[in-house]
Formats: C-alpha cells, structure tokens, sequence
C-alpha cells in the first residue's frame, strides 16, 4: 500500500495584507478623484482659520477697549481655536458623504463585489478618513493658533511652551478626525446623506443644549459624555472645572466612534448592499 502523504498548506498572510492594501489604495483613489471631498476639505480649513481669526481680534479688541476679554472663558489658544465648532460639522459631512455617495450612485455594489467580505471596504474607508483629516487638520490647528496669536498681540498671546497648549492643538487635529470617522458610521448605518448629516449636526450641536434644558440638574454630569463635550475636555485650555480630564475625554470621544463604526460593521455584513 503506498503511504498517504499530507500536503499541509500555510496561509499566506502577506496576501491578506497585500490584499487590504490594495482596499486602501482603491479608497484614496475614490476619495482623491471627489472634487466635493477637497472642497468640503478646504471649507473646513477657511472655517477653522477664519473663525479663529475673527474671535481673535474680538478678544483683542475687547481688551484693547479695556475690557476682560471673555471673561471667565477668555484663553488665547481655545479662542483661536474656536472655529472647531462649525469645522466639526464640516468634516463630519465629510465622513457621511465617503459612505452615503457609493450608496447613492450604486458604486458600493461593485465595492463588495470586489470585496465580498464587506469590512475591509469599511476599514480602508476609515484609513484614508483618518490619513487625510489628520494630515490636513493638524497644519491647520496650528495655522489657527499662530495667527490668532498674532492678531491678540503680545498682552495676552500663548506660545507653544504654555501648559496644555500642544495638547489643544494636537488633541484639536484628533477629535475633528474623530468626528469625521463618527460621520463615516453614521453615513454606513443610515446609507442616505440627509439623515445622516442631520444626525451629526444634532448630536454635536443641538443635543448639548437641548438635553441642558430638559435634564433635571442632577443629571447634568451627563453631558459631559456627548461627543462634543467630551472634545471640549482635551481641546480647551479655560475654566475646564465642569468638563472631564483630558485623558478620560479622548477616551469618551473614541468610544463614541468605535460604537458608531461597531454598529456599520455589524449592519454591513447583514444587510444588503
């Protein structure tokens, strides 16, 4: 009887990784060739330098007048910073919009065709979202910070060796990515741009103040959890008594991201394209 050899095969796992990378580099592709995506990119920065700006002179001109600034609130770094607020609406659209567009134009087909598996389409969407906001928000921030310090004057401006200022600007760079990756589950999950973006917009924007109004006074510590809020405890550098710790808020704003993409991975591999 002649013996019966094993063949045992490996798996090559230089091909799976080859294979996502190959997912990764159609994604930048995709995202690259979107005018829209550059110009709503581009809108996100004139917003963050320009509201920067403009808040800047305010406060200089506030003290100049001699005034107290903001206040309480006055600090040079979080008011140049300050035109995250709408910048965060911006890149959130961004991240909504990477999802819903193949859903609308039916591209998403010819994506899990490619890709039967469905969450490495996911995952390298998420990878160029990341790469591109954080390189893009990063110079940004700092370009804000820069010249609303020119614009406060040597009174009150902040300079890169102040306490906390380089987390403010750095952790700035990260939450907007955050909040660009929370679009990108929102857009998986809903599959349609409208909803999406006005879910965005009502949990960063409206949500803070409307739950403040209906919430007894006890449950106020709650809404430190929003996003938003969360963001404020590693972007601000203020009066910051009432908001979490840095570190327990970048922990906060990740959590909401991995729960929002948790969910598109889990209704991607369940529903139909």
């Amino acid at each position: 009887v002649a013996p019966v050899t094993t063949v045992t095969r490996r798996m090559d796992t230089t091909n799976l990784a080859v294979s996502f990378l190959r997912v990764i580099r159609s994604e930048w592709i995709k995202f690259r060739s979107l005018q829209s995506n550059w110009i709503t990119m581009l809108s996100a920065v004139v917003l963050m330098i320009g509201i920067g700006g403009i808040s800047a002179w305010f406060l200089s001109d506030t003290i100049s007048s001699g005034g107290d600034g903001f206040g309480d609130s006055t600090d040079p770094t979080t008011t140049s910073l300050s035109g995250m607020m709408l910048a965060q609406i911006v890149l959130g659209i961004v991240g909504v919009l990477v999802m819903t567009s193949e859903f609308a134009t039916g591209m998403i087909r010819s994506s899990f065709a490619a890709v039967p598996t469905r969450l490495p389409v996911l995952g390298a969407k998420a990878v160029v979202v990341t790469g591109v906001t954080f390189l893009v928000m990063l110079p940004t921030m700092f370009a804000s910070f820069f010249l609303g310090q020119v614009i406060i004057g040597s009174e009150l401006n902040a300079s890169l060796g102040d306490d906390g200022v380089l987390r403010a600007i750095i952790g700035s760079a990260a939450y907007l990515t955050a909040i660009a990756l929370l679009g990108l589950g929102l857009g998986s999950i809903l599959r349609q741009a409208t909803g999406a973006i006005g879910t965005v917009f009502a949990l960063l924007l409206i949500a803070p103040g409307l739950l403040g109004l209906v919430l007894p006074a006890s449950a106020d510590e709650l809404l430190n959890y929003l996003p938003s809020n969360a963001g404020s405890a590693f972007t601000s550098i203020g009066s910051t008594e009432a908001l979490l710790s840095p570190a327990v808020g970048a922990l906060v704003v990740l959590g909401w991201v991995a729960a929002f993409l948790g969910v598109a991975a889990v209704l991607l591999k369940r529903r139909d394209a």
